[in-house]
């Protein structure tokens, strides 16, 4: 009997494993939003959008302001029409942010060129986004926080998610990140991708199935590709055509259209080629991109396609509904 239960259960995870696989593989639209999330109000607005899958920022553990998750993800599991949608929870594993509650008060920023309070704080943002921090992810209280039974993933796969979205895991690719790395004797590339599996392993520890999208650090395959294609399950990509400026709120012009960032390695041309590596591996890719302008939204919408992307455009802002959806979408009211 208990060889029989252990082989059910086995056949029930392996189930609810290739269900939730389908469903990312199946995703054919999806929503992106971080801010503006307190308010039930604004769940009630993205609970009406038909999009197949949503991307939204758990609020339980914010310093101030935070918000019950666990409502959260009961009001967004369905699409108005009864069928169920894939929910990821946001997080930043390669950076700290001071709005959360695991910033003790004896905690303290680190500057340029000069590390923080615990040290595993390297160095500020280097993109302007206030309150974050790239650290050494490797550090094993940095990791402490987020690995185990109490942890913040297992937390986030209790309160129902079905995976974690996973931002600056370019983390690896950050100056003063490897130079952290190399005075520790360690290879970053390597350290994240170790780190990456331990965190899809303790969300599965909870809830089987649970997946691992990881954004941009789309070099991060070269380091070792068999291993990081077995440790994630979809790549998404922002800025790949435009991109706007960190902290800019939802009305800003800088909020999007801004183009030529990168050169080199980080060209649109040369992110489509790296990210086609994914693609031809059977790796779902989903970009993100920031514009405004019209012509820009249906420049997007009609390449990214062409790349086997699955594309949304909005402001970088993140705090509404974006007012650019993908064709057949209708926009936010």
């Amino acid at each position: 009997m208990r060889h029989l239960l252990m082989t059910t259960g086995l056949i029930l995870g392996m189930a609810t494993q290739a269900t939730a696989e389908l469903r990312l593989a199946d995703v054919q639209t999806w929503m992106y939003q971080l801010q503006d999330l307190y308010e039930p109000a604004s769940w009630d607005v993205l609970a009406e959008t038909s999009y197949d899958m949503l991307v939204v920022e758990p609020g339980q553990n914010f310093t101030d302001w935070p918000y019950h998750t666990a409502a959260m993800v009961a009001r967004l599991r369905h699409k108005p029409d009864g069928s169920e949608r894939l929910l990821l929870a946001y997080v930043d594993i390669g950076q700290a942010e001071d709005y959360r509650d695991y910033w003790a008060d004896d905690w303290r920023a680190p500057e340029h060129g000069q590390r923080g309070t615990p040290d595993f704080l390297v160095t500020p943002d280097p993109d302007g986004w206030s309150g974050n921090y790239p650290v050494a992810y490797w550090d094993p209280r940095w990791q402490g926080l987020w690995l185990g039974t109490d942890g913040i993933v297992a937390d986030l796969a209790r309160l129902g998610f079905d995976g974690i979205y996973l931002d600056w895991v370019e983390a690896y690719d950050d100056e003063a990140v490897i130079a952290a790395a190399d005075a520790a004797g360690l290879a970053a590339g390597a350290e994240m991708i170790a780190f990456v599996e331990r965190l899809g392993a303790a969300g599965r520890e909870v809830r089987p199935g649970f997946r691992v999208v990881a954004q941009n650090a789309i070099y991060l395959l070269d380091e070792a590709p068999g291993r990081y294609l077995r440790a994630i399950d979809a790549l998404a990509v922002e800025d790949t055509w435009f991109h706007g400026y960190g902290d800019s709120d939802w009305d800003d012009p800088d909020g999007g259209d801004q183009r030529d960032r990168h050169d080199d390695d980080y060209s649109t041309d040369a992110r489509l080629h790296q990210i086609a590596k994914y693609v031809e591996a059977g790796v779902p890719v989903f970009s993100i991109d920031y514009a405004l302008e019209p012509d820009n939204v249906a420049l997007v919408y009609d390449q990214a396609p062409r790349h086997s992307l699955v594309p949304l455009v909005s402001r970088v802002a993140l705090s509404l509904l974006t007012e650019t959806p993908p064709p057949g979408l209708a926009p936010a009211q």
